[in-house]
């Protein structure tokens, strides 16, 4: 896995791409490692550890999200869902950060945290091989992007499209050579943002995704190949 802190540090980084050593808590990258920092300017992006905690309960805020969720959803069966929304879901996935699992990223601008992606291996995610709109079309092995949040004062800013850029290079730095998301594409221009959680079609688009499958009239499935290096292509 990436050392802790390591997103953050080639952020940061001003060296070459060829520069950056994974054993010293790098990993490489590719393209998408120059559009997300063109796209926001300053953006840092360190994953979810023990360390990071706080800074996921300040993006996610009193109500996890929404309705309790701290992002455990698709992690969960709706009857366990049901069950545990509210504390006991921000207790689960403390749970699982504790045991040093990373589901996601955190985003910061100016020090501050502003913004959240979940992305992980497919099976991990036990509701998306049980759900009509993202179940596997095949067997391959895939990484998935299931979730956006971002703080409501720097929504409409490319802060979700940055992440998931972010994202997909995190994936390809762990061995990824495909990536999925599930995302929406609204019937109308907008969409409220409480629909929007797992992203939008056009930015997946713009992130070097295609769609591969349509099960539902607003939620293309869609993938991105990586290659077969940990360089995102």
């Amino acid at each position: 896995m990436v050392a802790r802190g390591g997103v953050s540090a080639i952020l940061r980084s001003r060296a070459p791409v060829a520069q950056l050593d994974r054993a010293a808590g790098f990993y490489p990258v590719g393209r998408g490692f120059e559009s997300y920092r063109a796209r926001v300017t300053g953006l840092e992006v360190r994953p979810l550890t023990a360390e990071t905690w706080r800074d996921f309960l300040a993006v996610m805020g009193p109500r996890g999200g929404d309705a309790g969720c701290w992002c455990m959803f698709n992690l969960q069966s709706s009857r366990e869902f049901d069950a545990h929304k509210g504390d006991d879901n921000r207790q689960l996935m403390r749970a699982r950060v504790e045991a040093g699992e990373v589901p996601g990223l955190i985003g910061y601008l100016d020090g501050q945290p502003v913004g959240w992606v979940a992305v992980q291996p497919r099976e991990t995610y036990g509701r998306l091989s049980r759900s009509p709109i993202a179940k596997p079309l095949d067997d391959r092995p895939a990484w998935a992007v299931t979730c956006f949040v971002v703080v409501k004062a720097h929504r409409g800013k490319g802060l979700a499209a940055a992440l998931l850029d972010a994202a997909v290079d995190y994936a390809a730095s762990e061995g990824a050579s495909l990536v999925e998301g599930y995302p929406v594409e609204p019937r109308h221009d907008r969409t409220a943002d409480q629909w929007a959680w797992t992203g939008l079609a056009s930015m997946f688009t713009g992130c070097g995704f295609r769609e591969v499958a349509r099960r539902s009239e607003t939620r293309p499935f869609m993938r991105r190949e990586l290659g077969t290096g940990s360089v995102v292509e």
